[in-house]
């Protein structure tokens, strides 16, 4: 679900749904240090298990029947000890590196469902097909460093506005750039890329 998202609106539930963004928007109070760094540690997690996952669905001949709501009792996941714990590590998992490391570490480094979304991109981004996006008016920019300085994803926003490159693969689209202009240089658009992409 989370690739074919992507296709039409990028990394935007990582910016407006996930819930691991706000617990970490929060801890940025306490340590806002940016984070540049360390983001290949995601696709080290992310290969070895997505392919676990495809190689026990073909042993068993893949899958019969699909069940969003699996161990989800009442509307709530935690229904016994056993994911209560599970639910504290990765709690855990996703407060501490932010608390000793910077703004939002986990979502850089760790995070597992960012790789189902970045492939989506670069999909979209080849076919040239419509999709939210930021869009910057390089002209109007006074480079007054707001919107790289606000960005939760550390990235370098008024080097992309200098180059007319808005795309990356880190970017959430969570719109802290575009609600911080004070020129309103970069806006919400939903079409075709225009520009290339910045790694």
């Amino acid at each position: 679900m989370l690739f074919i998202s992507s296709l039409v609106l990028g990394r935007a539930y990582c910016g407006w749904i996930c819930p691991a963004s706000g617990i970490q928007d929060n801890i940025m109070q306490v340590n806002n240090r940016k984070i540049t760094r360390g983001n290949i540690i995601k696709w080290i997690i992310w290969i070895p298990w997505i392919a676990t996952i495809i190689i026990l669905a073909f042993k068993k001949g893949g899958y019969h029947k699909i069940d969003p709501f699996y161990q989800t009792v009442y509307g709530l996941s935690i229904s016994d000890v056993s994911s209560l714990i599970t639910y504290l590590f990765v709690l855990v998992l996703i407060v501490t590196p932010a608390f000793l490391i910077g703004r939002r570490t986990f979502c850089h480094s760790i995070c597992w469902k960012a790789p189902f979304m970045i492939p989506g991109r670069k999909i979209n981004l080849l076919l040239k097909i419509p999709s939210l996006r930021l869009k910057s008016q390089s002209e109007k920019c006074i480079s007054c460093h707001t919107c790289s300085t606000n960005c939760p994803m550390s990235l370098p926003v008024e080097q992309m506005v200098a180059l007319k490159k808005m795309e990356n693969s880190e970017c959430i689209l969570c719109g802290s750039c575009v609600d911080n202009c004070p020129k309103q240089v970069i806006k919400y658009n939903f079409g075709k890329n225009k520009s290339k992409t910045i790694i």
